[in-house]
Parts: structure tokens; sequence; C-alpha cells
């Protein structure tokens, strides 16, 4: 008992320096804190050669996590070859749960009722997104298309919609299934699906809306936060004039409603009182939103651009014109960009870094790392991710303001594919719950935190930071103990497929004959470098207490849990640099 307490204190004192900031103890803040990101950055060669600890960032931010095998294929391959070899890759699809026939009943109660139907699991089979966060952590700690993946998790962070408010598993399925395909291709195409998917008709209310009094939910968001934000930007994301000047006002949004009037759910969908509004379609998931002409608004609009709609238009035609609108307007390229950094490299990248990328998006073409991205349209993501990650900002070492707090997702992620670890998905409902992000049901339209949410007592943007106290930090202790001391859990016989979520620690048991040479076999892997000085000694320490007298069966995997547990414990993990 003694020991687990020492172990225990020893990794919360690691751990403390967390909670002060992206940039450790000591306050990071200060008036030129964007300047002295852009000047601290060491710039690298271009030869494609990588360090371990280069090729373990790449791994950090173009992965669900860095594996002993991968770190050794980015090595070898160098960034740009490997960046190219993974967007060939398409493994991963969202499979699990019922089909839409809980949208195709005709009996006059609720599908779970009927009693064909009846079960303990029929809502969180049919109805939930349980089994599309199965499907997420199963491919995301196995699968090999790690990068499609991981831009598919941040572009579900941009255009969200959430298993809180809506419900309907094949709904989900379809939507994210689109992310994954999409990944690569066009934004354009991206917000197409998303203007057009009957769960965010659902969501924000775009679906069976009616000309005679627009609903502007979805044409506002569409404006804030899937495509040109609220304030007019320069193209390195600075604010034009150096003030927020408004991108456009409620006439503009209340304009985007009408544009967007007209689409019903597609044909399939039934109920035993038939469908409303008269002449619509039933709710209904299984593909596009169709036209829905009666009560579409023909008028004559002004968008944003220079764009306009002449009277007499179409639903089908509105729609094209609303996004010729967003994709020529200045403001996208810079707000996907620095969306896109934030989610996979850095919470605060200069105006510099935030200037290529969308130069990348606005040119459709990058080129870099040896090879040349994207199609030469505008909108290519292709393009715009590669030059996220090739950018000399995410592949050098930065200052002590870059990087980004490691959200809980990827926390999860990172150390159970570390530890060749396993899992069916199921547990992290509760664990995504405690630390307040359970994939695929966020609290609201704004995500789980908000893009530019500070971190306590510094001038930094922080984003995970808005879901991370005190309590946060102990709790990610508490899942590593319990991922790496307790075994994780057992698979539960109700989830199909189920395999629990474990660690297999078995690959570092050889290594613990020597303390010192363990704790940094896992700290390379864990982030890159050994640990430095005091904190290096006092987790090797801490895994030597650990000796055939006194445990002279399990002392070598012993061992390996102490060094696990306090190297994944440590701020030098949870913060991604």
């Amino acid at each position: 008992m003694q020991f687990a307490m020492r172990i225990g204190a020893l990794a919360a004192t690691l751990f403390t320096v967390a909670l002060t900031g992206c940039g450790g103890s000591g306050s990071a803040g200060s008036s030129d804190s964007e300047q002295s990101v852009a000047q601290a950055v060491t710039r690298v060669p271009p030869d494609p050669g990588l360090s371990v600890r280069d090729a373990n960032r790449l791994a950090d931010q173009a992965s669900f996590g860095a594996t002993e095998g991968l770190v050794a294929d980015i090595k070898a391959q160098g960034a740009g070859a490997w960046i190219a070899s993974q967007m060939t890759l398409s493994s991963s699809r969202y499979l699990s749960g019922g089909d839409a026939a809980v949208h195709q009943v005709s009996a006059p109660t609720a599908y779970c009722s009927l009693p064909a139907h009846q079960s303990a699991t029929c809502w969180r089979d049919n109805l939930s997104t349980q089994p599309l966060l199965w499907d997420f952590y199963r491919n995301a700690v196995r699968q090999p298309d790690q990068l499609r993946q991981r831009v598919a998790f941040a572009l579900q962070q941009i255009v969200v919609v959430s298993g809180v408010e809506v419900t309907g598993t094949y709904g989900f399925r379809n939507y994210h299934n689109n992310l994954l395909d999409n990944a690569f291709g066009n934004y354009r195409q991206v917000l197409m699906k998303v203007a057009l998917s009957p769960v965010m008709g659902d969501y924000l209310n775009h679906a069976n809306n009616d000309k005679a009094a627009p609903n502007e939910n979805f044409a506002r968001e569409l404006l804030q936060l899937f495509s040109i934000g609220t304030c007019d930007l320069n193209l390195d994301g600075t604010l034009k004039g150096g003030k927020c000047s408004p991108t456009y006002d409620n006439d503009t949004v209340r304009g985007y409603a009408y544009a967007l009037t007209g689409w019903t759910y597609p044909a399939g969908g039934s109920t035993a009182w038939g469908c409303w509004p008269a002449g619509a379609n039933c709710r209904f998931y299984g593909g596009d939103m169709t036209p829905f002409a009666s009560y579409h608004d023909r008028a004559a609009r002004t968008l944003l651009a220079g764009v306009t709609l002449a009277a007499g238009h179409s639903s089908e035609v509105a729609l094209e014109r609303v996004l010729d609108s967003l994709m020529a307007h200045p403001n996208t390229a810079p707000f996907v960009a620095k969306r896109l950094i934030q989610n996979l490299v850095a919470s605060n990248p200069s105006a510099g870094y935030v200037g290529r990328v969308a130069a990348a998006f606005a040119s459709g073409s990058y080129s870099g790392g040896g090879r040349r991205f994207g199609s030469g349209k505008a909108g290519d993501l292709a393009a715009t991710v590669a030059a996220v990650l090739l950018d000399n900002e995410a592949r050098s070492v930065g200052a002590r303001n870059a990087g980004k707090l490691r959200e809980p997702v990827l926390m999860f992620t990172g150390v159970l594919r570390a530890l060749n670890g396993k899992t069916d998905g199921d547990v992290f409902s509760w664990w995504g719950e405690g630390l307040r992000q359970h994939a695929f049901r966020p609290p609201s339209v704004f995500n789980y935190y908000p893009q530019d949410y500070p971190v306590p007592g510094t001038a930094l943007a922080g984003p995970a930071f808005g879901v991370h106290n005190a309590s946060a930090a102990l709790e990610r202790l508490n899942y590593l103990a319990w991922l790496i001391d307790w075994g994780g859990a057992a698979a539960d016989a109700s989830v199909p497929g189920a395999v629990g979520t474990r660690a297999d620690l078995s690959a570092f048991v050889a290594t613990a004959v020597d303390a010192a040479a363990l704790v940094d076999r896992i700290a390379v892997l864990a982030f890159g470098q050994p640990l430095g000085g005091t904190p290096r000694d006092e987790v090797i320490k801490a895994v030597a207490l650990w000796t055939p007298a006194i445990d002279k069966d399990n002392w070598q995997v012993n061992r390996v849990k102490t060094a696990a547990y306090l190297v994944f414990g440590s701020p030098n993990y949870h913060m991604q640099r």
C-alpha cells in the first residue's frame, strides 16, 4: 500500500505541471506570445530523413497514437512519403448497429416497444451512437488508415452533429462514413454532404424548412462554425484592420435561411400517422435530403462574396450558389486552415503557419516532403492536410508555447496503441463522460469546447483546456491505473464482437531487467525522447523498487506497469508537442 501511494503521489506531482498551462510551470503568456512561437521555431532542412523524435511527433499529429512499429515506418519512409501513402488507404468504416427500420414503423408505437424488438439493448443498438463508438475506437486503435481517421475526427469537430439531440444509429453511421470518404476530398463536397444530411437536417432544423417562416439555425451555423466565422480575416487568419469586423449580420443569415429552404427527408420513411407536412417525406436518414419545391423560397437573393440568386431558382440551384459563395469567401481558407491546425498540430499556430496552409486550401495544391498534393482545385483537403503536417512549424522543435493539450479521446487511444492494446470501444462511453469528451455526443454544435478557450493564467488559446481541470487531471491518472494496473475491462457479451479493453505489456517484459532501459524505451515511445533530469531519475527509482526479492514471479511485469503509469502520466505526454 505504501508503495502504491508513493507511485500515485509521484505521478500526481509530475502531472501537476500540466495544470499550469501549455508551457509548463510559470506563466506562459505575454502580449507577444504568438510572435514568440513564430520566432522560436527552428527550421529543418528539406531532407526527408527523420529522427525518432520527428517521427514520433508526426505520429502524434497524424494518427491516434504512436506505436513502435508506426514510428519506425514513418522514420523509414520520411514524412512526405508516409503522408502520401496514408492518403491511399481506406480501411475504416462505421458498420455496427441497426438499420433504417427504426424509421419505417407503421405501428402506432416506437420501434423498441414493438414485441419483435423489445430487448435490453434495442435502444442502444438501433437509436444511440454507441455502435459508432465501438467502431471508432476499434478502428482508431487497430486499423492502418490512421491519417484518414484522424482527419475525419477533426472534421467531425467542425461540422458537428450530436447524438444528444438526434437518434437513429444508421443515420449517424452514414454521416460519419461521409466524413471518412471526403477526408482527402474537397471541402465543398464536405459542406454539400453536410447540407444534404438528414441527420444535420434534424439537428439544426434544416429538414422541411418552410419559406413562410424559415428557421435560421442551420444557416447561422453554416456561416459561423462550418465555413467563414464571425470576423473578417486576412489570409493568415489575423483580423482585418486589427479588429473584428463582422462577416455577416442577421439579414445575411436570414437570406441564407431563405435560400436553403425546401429540402425534405429522402424517401423511405413511414409512420402510423403519415408524413407531415403534406407533401413532405417522413423522417428517414437513408440518403441525402431531396428537394421539397412547395417549401422553397424562389425570390432573388444576394449572398456573400458577390454571389446572387436570380428569382425563380430551384432548391438545387440555391444550394450550389450558397456553396459557391462560401468557397469564394476570403475567410473560408484561413478559417478551415486554423481549425485543422488546431485539431492536428498546435493550439496557437503563428500567422505565417495559418497563411501557408490557407494558401494551400485556396490553390488546392501543395508541394512538400518530396511530394505534390492536391488537385489544383480550391478546397482540396489532401493539399490542405499535407500543408498542415509538412509545414516547418509542424515539423520543427517549437517554442515552449507550441503544441496542444492531448484531448481525452487521443489520450485514450494513444496509451492503448503504445501498449499494444485492444478494445471494442464500449468502455469509452463512461470514460468519455468522465472526461467530458464522449465521442459522437458533444453537448452542442459548438463541439466539446470552444476553439478560442483561454489557457488559465496565460494569453494562449487551448481548446482542449475547455474540458480540463484538476479533477480531469486526476481522472486521466485513474484511466492509466485502470488500464495498466487493474487490467482494463473484460468483454461484455452484449457487445457484438466484444474483446474488452486491455493493454498488452508482454513486449516490454524482457527490457524490464534494466530499469533505466525500460523507462527510456517507454518514454521514447510516449513522446519521442527520454525523460530528462530529476523526473527520469525518480521514475527509474520507482521502477527499480520491484525486484525478485519483493515479487519473485511478477517483478518484471510490475516494473513495466510502474514505468508505463508514470511515463504516460507525465505532462510530457499529455502536452502534445
